[in-house]
């Protein structure tokens, strides 16, 4: 289930013609999701969920400095975070930060 949703994601943006980067390995993981689009910086993290949205998709992004590595780019740098349910089979988290460049 968690895959299928991870192709939805991916096979949507490709679709619409974005540069998509699935696993890009940074300093210390592999990033989900990374789409670089129009000055944009965009990392996305997938996580399962048995209860309801609980927010560490996007807390794991920014623990694990997903974002340094894509920080000299000069390129506000979005965080998504999107949380599946497992029993139901749906999105229920779906957060965003932004990064801006210094």
């Amino acid at each position: 289930m968690f895959r299928l949703w991870v192709s939805v994601f991916y096979s949507h943006f490709t679709a619409l013609g974005l540069n998509v980067t699935v696993e890009d390995a940074n300093y210390h993981r592999r990033v989900d999701m990374l789409i670089d689009f129009v000055g944009h910086v965009y990392l996305f993290e997938f996580n399962v969920v048995d209860v309801s949205a609980q927010g560490n998709a996007l807390a794991q992004i920014l623990s694990k400095g997903d974002a340094d590595k894509y920080g000299a780019s000069g390129k506000p740098i979005r965080l998504v975070g999107v949380e599946f349910f497992r029993v139901k089979r749906q999105i229920v988290g779906f957060e965003v930060q932004t990064i801006l460049p210094a």
